[in-house]
Order: structure tokens, then sequence, then C-alpha cells
């Protein structure tokens, strides 16, 4: 199977990486989980430490297309490690999102790779290469893998029905939610309620011998009722 981790994708691989056609956001939603996590989601910008590794003295145009790739990064990685599932479609949706969305992402490509070499002078390709490889590894997980999967397959579906040119906004809305997903989450244990408490099973009848005949019956009137 193809590697759909690329690393400084241009215009050109952008369109090559999307192998798939577009893919409908209508496929069947899988649910992890019996009760689902809170991942706190809410709104982000593009400078909040959270998104991503740090671009000090970016513009924000610049930190707008470092959000978008931390998501598109985000949503690649998913597509290698939800594949447990067919129900996610984790692979069709990402090279959906690739397809539907790849003007947008190229131009988060050169703004971003831009502001390495503003940076950076001569280092700046390099040193993009660097950033874009640890933003992969900083979405690695395995003992959040459920709680990503979920997450990520989301965000996929909604990114599959934004309208071309709004990618950035649905990473302003998601990407929180997104890097929450990344600590383990675990089903939540039963919760007390008093309204669904049942009356416990009444008490045995007294075992002493003398309180049953031959015949195995219950003498009440020698011992008293049973309950």
């Amino acid at each position: 199977m193809r590697n759909l981790l690329d690393k400084g994708v241009g215009a050109a691989m952008l369109a090559a990486c999307a192998f798939a056609a577009f893919v409908s956001p209508q496929s069947a939603s899988a649910q992890m989980f019996l009760a689902k996590p809170d991942f706190k989601p809410g709104p982000i910008t593009g400078s909040d430490p959270l998104v991503g590794l740090p671009i000090p003295g970016a513009t924000p145009a610049e930190y707008q297309a470092h959000l978008l790739w931390n998501l598109r990064s985000g949503l690649n990685v998913a597509a290698l490690q939800c594949q447990f599932s067919p129900f996610l479609r984790a692979v069709d949706n990402y090279n959906g999102i690739l397809a539907h969305h790849a003007v947008e992402l190229a131009a988060a490509y050169k703004v971003l790779s831009g502001y390495f070499k503003r940076v950076n002078g001569a280092k700046g390709l390099k040193l993009f290469d660097d950033y874009s490889t640890m933003t992969y590894n900083g979405f690695s997980t395995l003992q959040a893998q459920y709680g990503f999967c979920q997450v990520a397959t989301n965000i996929a579906k909604q990114a599959l029905a934004t309208p071309k040119g709004q990618l950035h906004v649905t990473a302003g809305a998601r990407m929180r939610e997104l890097r929450n997903s990344l600590v383990p989450a675990y089903e939540r244990g039963p919760v007390y309620n008093p309204h669904m408490i049942r009356f416990t099973q009444p008490p045995a009848p007294p075992l002493r011998a003398e309180c049953w005949n031959k015949k195995g019956r219950y003498l009440s009137k020698k011992c008293g009722a049973a309950v």
C-alpha cells in the first residue's frame, strides 16, 4: 500500500496523493465508546501552543497555514493508524480531502515553507522538513488510538463536507479536540442512581429443624412469618 506520510508536499504532490475519488461523507458512523469521552472541543487559533510546534515571529497568514498543516498531518496519521475498522474509511476520506481541498493545502504549503525560508534563510527547507516530520510524530499514538481515531474520523467527514477554500475554518473549530484526543480516554464507570435501586430479596426462612415438618413445609405458626 502507498505510504501516506507525505512530508513537505507541494501542489503537484498533493494532487498525486489524491489517488482516490471524492468520497461522500455519508459513511457509517463508528462509535468506539459506549459513552463518548469529553475531549474539550472549542475554537483555536494558529498561534495557540496546543496546535503544534512553535513558529515564532509568524504572521497571521503563516499561523493559519500552520494550523491547517497540523490538521492535515493529523488526518494523514489517522489514515495510517485507523485502518483497523473499515467503517472509519480513514484512507478513503483522507484522500478525498486531499483532492477536495488541494488548492488550499497547496497554498498553506507555500506560505509555511516561505516562513521557514524567511526566518532561517538557506536552512529553511531542511528545517521545514524537520518540522513536518516532528509534526507527524506528534500525532502518533497507541494508548489513545480509539479516541484519536474516533475524533479524526469525525473531522475527516466534516472536512469533506466543507466548501473548497474553507478547510482552515474546520481546522480552527476542531484542532483543539483533535489534540485533546491524543490523551487516553476510558469508558466511564457505572453512575449511582437512587431511582434505580431495587428492593432487596426478602430474607429466607429460618433453617432450624423444628421449623419444618417431615414433608418439608415451613411451620409458620411455630416459627413466625418467613418474611
